[in-house]
């Protein structure tokens, strides 16, 4: 099977939307071409919302408070809860077509914690919620109980994509504080909602703490690349989505993301004013 390396560089902050316009097309490709593709980005400063936080009840109050901080706040799409992007975290995507050995929701998770533990040896990671990090899950990997990366899974037609953050360096407390923060303004004190998270900053730790040396985002890179040993590399998202003719579908992804953060952009025209 071919297997592709997309070393996304990191985009200005009015194209904060194309990692995840590229996650669904990408999600697409993988079935019907027969490839599996590792997509590595990163965002300036960013806060990414899921699906779910939209739904708190003062989410305007807590979008003004990630601004506050200098943060721009994105609706991705798909489900889940909030999470930071910055220089110190990486994200990476893993997008493979659907296979007996996929097929179950655990499995194509699985695939991400394997290569994720063979990537750092060094470590004992582990699977299982951290119930006091920001957008806790079944998959949250770990090492000693602090968070050190959260996983996600998207599905469209017969593709998938196993989504995963990874705090590398940087100051992960901050990161913790900000989403605290974020709920905080966002829900409503009088009526409490355990669905979302009492973010306990302590609770995640990066790499760089846990390895205690320096280690920067291209390590990282390199330790998953050497993994798995890709056939080919894109540079140019856009050179590959006119290759493939698939400008039009990416127009339509972009436009849907539009669409999903128009409320932002209402409360960001608003705090301008």
């Amino acid at each position: 099977m071919q297997r592709l390396i997309f070393n996304q560089i990191t985009p200005a902050k009015e194209q904060s939307f194309l990692p995840f316009a590229l996650t669904d097309i990408f999600t697409e490709f993988v079935h019907s071409n027969h490839i599996e593709i590792i997509h590595f980005w990163q965002l300036e400063n960013t806060f990414i919302l899921g699906m779910k936080d939209t739904r708190t009840p003062f989410v305007e109050k807590g979008i003004k408070k990630i601004i506050e901080h200098s943060y721009v706040p994105v609706i991705r799409n798909s489900g889940g809860l909030g999470v930071i992007a910055d220089e110190g975290i990486l994200n990476i995507s893993y997008l493979f077509p659907k296979t007996a050995d996929s097929a179950s929701t655990d499995h194509a998770y699985e695939k991400m914690v394997s290569l994720t533990q063979q990537a750092f040896p060094e470590l004992q990671i582990e699977a299982y919620e951290i119930a006091s990090s920001y957008c806790p899950g079944t998959y949250d990997l770990s090492v000693n109980g602090q968070k050190i990366a959260g996983i996600a899974q998207r599905r469209i037609k017969e593709g998938i994509a196993v989504m995963m953050y990874l705090s590398v360096n940087g100051n992960q407390t901050a990161r913790g504080n900000l989403v605290r923060e974020f709920y905080q303004q966002s829900l409503d004190p009088l009526r409490p909602d355990n669905s979302y998270p009492s973010v306990d900053p302590n609770s995640m730790v990066t790499l760089e703490t846990l390895l205690e040396r320096p280690i920067l985002v291209n390590e990282v890179k390199e330790r998953f690349e050497a993994l798995f040993q890709p056939t080919d590399r894109l540079d140019d998202p856009f050179e590959w989505l006119n290759h493939h003719q698939l400008e039009e579908k990416f127009e339509q992804k972009w436009s849907g993301m539009v669409k999903r953060n128009q409320k932002i952009q209402e409360v960001k025209d608003e705090y301008s004013l």
